[in-house]
């Protein structure tokens, strides 16, 4: 051998001593640098409060406002806050202590929105003048500011207040302006104003019917119970109907929609005109969807424009979008060929033609260009994303999906429809701010933010996909190895799982989607893993509704397969293989060392679902039917019958104030191990809902730590 040769084996040999030594000299990051509420917590930068002033972007700072020009990027100074305080204290309106929470809602006018506790101000920046200020009734919240009318909707208690007038007088268990079906259904808010801002719609939502559920407050002297009114599977459910409040004569009428007994109204639009009212109505079997218009002013059904039904279950999630150069056709979003697609529909309820179509999914319908006639959206197919512009009398698609890459997109489109302000992360991008014309595609950056964990030990990261237990299925999969990896050595595996809809958890954005936790146990020597099983979001319908009326069943068999993949690694100890979730992911923890005790040794458990019959309704239902239509459905997946399965070590956490999974789920579980002669562990958390938030999240995940590190 020569000596070329003989000294790149040395090298070699060498290799993974400096990789070591390189490894223990960077900074390790602690719990505290990796979690949000730590007094370290390290993010990427950002610029906050972006937004548009018509067709000009605007970038807020602490001390002054910028304009900056989408063509060049360009930025000129608007307005200080300084200028602005002098007005506020001058009128006795207190004073901005940043500007990030200032909003421009006027295109056409020189005038900002100003809010500070319980006031709406509106301040002219170039004449530098008060316009108008409002001040709120104390306690107000659910606050709706209506630009068109300078008028806000907001409640106070279970009523709904515009202004200073009482819109509703209701008793305890009626609630109003609030939103309602537990916040399903794309439902986020109570009040809508209509676009001139003349009429405002509103829920109202009659609860006293409903079962109460005891929380019990101990910060006090003696406990007190704070009920809740959560509607479990299968029982009596709230009835809630939409009014229509008129500033002007101080009256509402409610919509003639009859009985509103097992009935979901979602998904509320305005047409353009303020004449009607549009809803999607649901069946609480949820398998029957009716686009339905409303007169306005009588409250009558006007007509049924078109109907969507499904076997398993219709899920609308977006009102009608109307297109803004034509008041006779809007846009609607539905999964009926498999995945959220945008459709063109007119007023008589004829479908026209569908816009969007492939095996990946529209995520947002992001507004319009008018003068070109054009549709702008985001778009998702596994871990690829981004921006596209449809043309709706053509049909045409700037280009076709298989030109993303893997990243994360969300996006503000300006007034016209010429420019948006894109956010997005990559792997190895924690968080990038573009300006992008919407004509080419072309960008001018305004951000490339550092990596938050520069200089510090970081594991390796890698993303896959196996096949599911369909044998078919793709899922994806994201695996961390420790900085000072070994391939000659045998390690721990970590599963974080989720599992349930709604979330994806390997995603294109940065670090894959991987949170601080999973890098602060590779760090510690841990194989991180993390799977998204069939059941989990942004796959298509059929991918979704593949656990229904089966909740964790199909689901615990892909993450098996998962571990199928991880045992055929040579580093891995498959004798030491954890698993912990919150939520959906507490029921999969839960659920995989019950079912699967040969594989799972040990679990971390959060606000786990044990018992689908003690989950709310709208959730529940949708996805498990009622338990007196599926009654083996939801004994199957009852976690108190395995109870008697448990081999390994589980810790269950729970939060005393949990109003979403309620505390019933866990000391009942807790109850069937007792019965069985098992021994899990349990932690409650005090004076949290259905997670652990502020500098206790800190104390969570070391609390977490410590288990796996005792028991793994």
């Amino acid at each position: 051998m020569n000596k070329i040769g003989k000294r790149t084996i040395l090298l070699l040999m060498a290799l993974p001593m400096v990789i070591n030594v390189m490894a223990q000299e960077m900074k390790k990051l602690t719990l505290d640098d990796l979690i949000p509420g730590g007094e370290t917590y390290r993010y990427a930068e950002n610029l906050y409060a972006l937004q548009w002033w018509g067709d000009e972007c605007i970038k807020p700072g602490i001390d002054t406002i910028y304009t900056i020009q989408p063509q060049t990027g360009k930025e000129t100074m608007l307005v200080a806050r300084e200028q602005i305080n002098k007005v506020l204290e001058a009128n006795k309106l207190g004073k901005l202590s940043h500007l990030y929470s200032v909003s421009f809602p006027w295109a056409n006018k020189s005038q900002l929105l100003l809010t500070l506790p319980g006031k709406y101000i509106v301040y002219d920046f170039k004449t530098d003048q008060l316009v108008s200020s409002l001040k709120l009734k104390e306690k107000a919240s659910n606050q709706d500011y209506c630009a068109a009318s300078g008028k806000v909707a907001y409640t106070i208690g279970n009523n709904l207040y515009v202004n200073d007038q009482a819109v509703t007088d209701e008793p305890e268990g009626i609630v109003c302006g609030q939103s309602v079906h537990r916040n399903e259904f794309g439902i986020e808010k109570g009040t809508f104003w209509s676009p001139k801002g003349n009429l405002l719609a509103f829920y109202r939502m009659d609860e006293s019917m409903v079962t109460q559920y005891p929380l019990v407050d101990i910060t006090t002297r003696v406990g007190e119970v704070n009920n809740i009114r959560y509607p479990m599977a299968g029982m009596t459910s709230h009835k809630v109907k939409v009014g229509i409040y008129n500033p002007e004569t101080g009256k509402s009428i409610y919509l003639n929609a009859g009985d509103p007994t097992d009935r979901y109204f979602t998904n509320i639009s305005w047409a353009p005109d303020e004449k009607s009212l549009y809803l999607i109505e649901l069946n609480r079997d949820q398998n029957h969807a009716k686009l339905c218009q409303y007169n306005a002013e009588t409250g009558d059904l006007v007509k049924i424009l078109f109907e969507e039904s499904h076997p398993k279950y219709v899920e609308p999630q977006h009102p009608i979008t109307f297109l803004p150069w034509d008041n006779s056709k809007f846009i609607y979003q539905s999964q009926k060929d498999g995945f959220n697609h945008l459709y063109l529909y007119n007023t008589e309820g004829k479908l026209l033609k569908q816009l969007t179509k492939g095996n990946w999914l529209v995520s947002e319908l992001m507004g319009f260009n008018t003068k070109k006639k054009e549709v702008i959206f985001t778009a998702i197919e596994g871990l690829k994303s981004g921006h596209f512009v449809v043309n709706v009398s053509n049909g045409k698609i700037n280009q076709p999906f298989d030109t993303c890459k893997e990243s994360q997109h969300n996006g503000i489109l300006n007034a016209s429809g010429t420019y948006l302000i894109d956010f997005s992360s990559a792997k190895n991008k924690a968080r990038t701010i573009d300006l992008v014309d919407t004509k080419n595609f072309k960008s001018i950056n305004l951000l490339q933010s550092k990596n938050p964990y520069e200089g510090y030990q970081m594991p390796t990261l890698e993303t896959g996909t196996i096949k599911a237990a369909d044998g078919t299925t793709d899922l994806y999969y994201r695996l961390m190895k420790p900085a000072d990896f070994d391939p000659n050595k045998k390690y721990p595996v970590i599963v974080y799982v989720y599992g349930g809809p709604h979330a994806q958890c390997v995603t294109g954005g940065w670090l894959n989607g991987a949170r601080g936790w999973d890098i602060y146990m590779a760090n510690k020597g841990y194989i991180m893993f993390t799977i998204d099983n069939r059941g989990s979001s942004n796959r298509g319908l059929e991918f979704e509704n593949a656990t229904f009326r089966h909740l964790g069943i199909e689901e615990g068999k892909d993450q098996v397969k998962g571990i199928e993949y991880l045992k055929s690694l040579p580093y891995v100890d498959g004798n030491r293989i954890g698993v912990h979730g919150w939520s959906f992911g507490g029921h999969m923890t839960t659920a995989l060392l019950l079912r699967y005790p040969e594989i799972f040794k040990v679990g971390v458990a959060g606000g786990p679902v044990i018992d689908w019959g003690y989950y709310e309704i709208m959730y529940g239902e949708r996805y498990m039917d009622t338990p007196q239509s599926n009654p083996e459905g939801y004994k199957e997946c009852n976690l108190k019958n395995l109870a008697g399965q448990l081999k390994g070590r589980l810790l269950i956490i729970h939060d005393d104030h949990d109003d979403t999974c309620v505390p019933q789920h866990t000391l009942s579980f807790m109850k069937a191990c007792v019965d069985s002669r098992t021994y899990p562990d349990l932690f409650i958390y005090p004076c949290h809902k259905h997670n652990v938030s502020g500098r206790d999240r800190v104390h969570l995940h070391e609390k977490i730590t410590r288990y796996f590190e005792e028991h793994l």
